[in-house]
């Protein structure tokens, strides 16, 4: 394993200067019982071997040099027993002294020789020499044995001379033995020094071992959270304090401590949990009230704004010169009601989640040219330059939604964009998809609004709440269509330096994009098409039979349910189209109206027309299927669905 290479560079002054230097990294093997078995054997057995070593060999020197010293003794014994018979050639004097040498037993054979022909030898003569260690020592005449007068003829004395040689042969089998149980007991003795030092150093080593390993397992049961774990490490002993039991005692107090601040934090955790929840549910119970207000109000509006349209198309036709400008205003803000009421049904509608993107592949060149239509008047007007780059990008998403964000970005970018300015929508490739961007160089938007402008009703610089400059709640629509197609709108802004939308979808080939059927032709006139209406309100009636009339149609009111019901039951008559209210009189439900229409009348369009824009209702009619058009309905709308209605029945 290598280290890590230190730092380069040199150390920066300051603060930074007193921070420690990259050490090298600590190699670790083993566990610490095996260490400290280790640190304690591996002395104790060079010690035990060395001693015993040098004690083994001191003795078998000591056997050495006995063993040479009694063969030698024996030698210059014999040799001084011998020196008068062998000088006088006593034969069997020599013969004696040779016998008594091996009834000492300290020597096998003995033998006695001089140059002149003397040789005696006692006891058995082994062919193998192996055994055998030979001492010599040499035969002098002691200083009273040197009269002449003693000396046989031809002899001589020489003083120190040797006159003869004595040779003593002594087994070594015996002395083999000896130097082998010495060595024996050297090498028992070091084994027995050994596994008293194995069996000490191992019961200290698990004394050590334990509570370290017990202060290991509690240090990692508190990483893992379990801050009840303790050491439990008893000191023994009353002298002084044991490290390892401080270490322990060390380590429970920081135990007992994080488990106070566990359960102190916990605590906390919990309180500030059911103040959010609380805050929740007051924020949802909020939320529930607005969406009921709001269902309640855009009905109860709905109603007579509907009525209103009604008559006013139908008085506009027949309205005199000096009626007109009236009757014009009227309709004017009967439409800005309308907006502001299909903009409230909107946000009702995503908060409802009743709406379900359909994706497909969309060129963006062709949706930017639908967009330079509705939008380059207003342009030209506003005397600002519209640019479009699409780059010949496609996308994968829901067309309706998407053309409706662009939309509105646009138009807010016109109208704020200064008299000459130029209004940029771009799209470019980028590693996460396509990113779209509407581009203005107005005034801006300070940083303290950007965090708020896609709130409901919130406007920058429409403070006297001008409904020509609309109602606050584009961006707000724009925003929840952005998050159910899984991006999120971006702003960047700086006050006199313009404004920057953008957002990102998933990136498709504009080769698999399949192009737009051309429009259909003009639809046939509503003459003769007929209608009923069902509807409790005789206002809604009356008006809804003149405006139908006034195309042409044949028209049938009915204010129940059940009239509707049986009216459609008859057989004999057979109707174009059905529209129904939602809440009918008493307990009539129009949805029960449009399902048996749906089984009497297969043929004739079914629509329920209702101020009714609870998330409750929108979810019902969705899972039911059913086509829903919210009041106020603008006669245009009314007049396109039915007279594609009659198209398709012509065709």
């Amino acid at each position: 394993m290598n280290a890590p290479p230190p730092p380069q560079g040199p150390v920066p002054a300051g603060d930074d200067a007193v921070q420690p230097r990259a050490a090298s990294a600590l190699v670790v093997r083993g566990n610490l019982q095996g260490d400290l078995f280790r640190l304690g054997v591996v002395p104790c057995a060079a010690v035990a071997l060395a001693l015993t070593g040098w004690f083994t060999h001191n003795r078998l020197q000591t056997l050495e040099a006995q063993f040479d010293a009694e063969g030698e003794a024996v030698a210059r014994q014999v040799a001084a027993m011998s020196d008068l018979s062998l000088y006088a050639g006593d034969v069997p004097a020599l013969q004696n002294v040779a016998n008594a040498a091996l009834r000492g037993g300290q020597v096998m054979r003995v033998e006695i020789s001089n140059s002149a022909g003397v040789y005696v030898t006692a006891g058995p003569k082994t062919e193998s020499l192996a055994q055998l260690r030979m001492f010599t020592s040499p035969v002098t005449l002691r200083e009273a044995s040197r009269a002449s007068a003693f000396a046989p003829a031809g002899s001589t004395a020489a003083g120190d001379t040797p006159i003869g040689l004595v040779q003593t042969f002594r087994d070594t089998t015996a002395y083999a033995r000896e130097r082998s149980r010495s060595l024996m007991a050297g090498i028992g003795i070091a084994l027995v020094a050994l596994l008293a030092a194995w069996a000490s150093v191992r019961h200290m080593a698990r004394t050590v071992a334990r509570p370290l390993r017990r202060v290991s397992r509690t240090v990692a049961a508190l990483e893992a959270g379990h801050f009840d774990m303790r050491c439990e490490v008893v000191e023994g002993g009353t002298r002084g304090s044991h490290e390892l039991a401080v270490l322990a005692h060390d380590i429970d107090r920081l135990a007992e401590r994080l488990q106070h601040n566990r359960q102190v934090s916990e605590e906390r955790v919990r309180e500030a949990t059911a103040v959010a929840l609380q805050r929740m549910a007051e924020a949802e119970q909020a939320a529930l009230s607005r969406a009921r207000f709001l269902a309640a109000a855009s009905h109860d509006l709905r109603q007579p704004l509907h009525a209103m349209g009604l008559f006013i198309d139908g008085l506009l036709p027949t309205a005199s010169a000096a009626q007109r400008p009236a009757v014009l205003r009227l309709q004017e803000s009967t439409e800005f009601m309308g907006v502001l009421l299909d903009d409230l049904l909107e946000i009702s509608r995503l908060d409802a989640q009743v709406l379900t993107p359909t994706i497909t592949r969309i060129s963006l060149a062709a949706l930017f040219d639908q967009l330079d239509a509705q939008h380059a008047a207003a342009a030209i007007e506003a005397r600002v330059r519209l640019r479009w780059s699409d780059r010949g990008l496609a996308v994968r998403t829901d067309s309706a939604m998407l053309q409706r964000i662009v939309n509105n970005l646009v138009a807010n970018a016109l109208r704020h964009a200064p008299e000459g300015g130029t209004v940029l929508v771009a799209a470019r490739r980028i590693a996460s998809g396509v990113r779209i961007e509407v581009r203005d160089n107005g005034v801006g938007i300070a940083p303290i609004h950007q965090g708020r402008i896609f709130e409901e009703f919130y406007q920058v610089a429409n403070t006297e709440r001008d409904r020509r400059r609309g109602f606050g709640l584009g961006l707000a629509i724009c925003a929840r269509i952005a998050t159910l197609l899984g991006t999120r709108i971006t702003v960047r802004s700086a006050l006199q330096a313009g404004s920057t939308f953008a957002f990102t979808l998933p990136a498709a080939r504009a080769a698999d994009v399949v192009l737009p059927e051309p429009a259909p032709v003009a639809p046939a006139p509503l003459a003769g098409l007929r209608c009923l209406v069902v509807d409790d309100d005789p206002a809604i009636l009356d008006g809804s039979r003149a405006l139908l009339e006034q195309w042409g149609c044949e028209v049938e009111c009915v204010a129940t349910g059940a009239e509707a019901i049986a009216r459609m039951g008859t057989g004999d008559i057979h109707f174009d189209a059905v529209l129904c209210d939602l809440q009918l009189a008493g307990d009539g439900d129009g949805v029960d109206v449009i399902e048996a229409a749906k089984r009497l009348q297969p043929d004739a369009l079914a629509v329920l027309v209702s101020g009714a824009t609870g998330p409750e209702v929108l979810q019902r009619l969705r899972h039911g299927g059913v086509m829903l058009l919210t009041k106020p309905v603008p006669p245009a709308k009314l007049r396109a669905l039915l007279t594609t209605r009659r198209h398709a029945h012509a065709a």
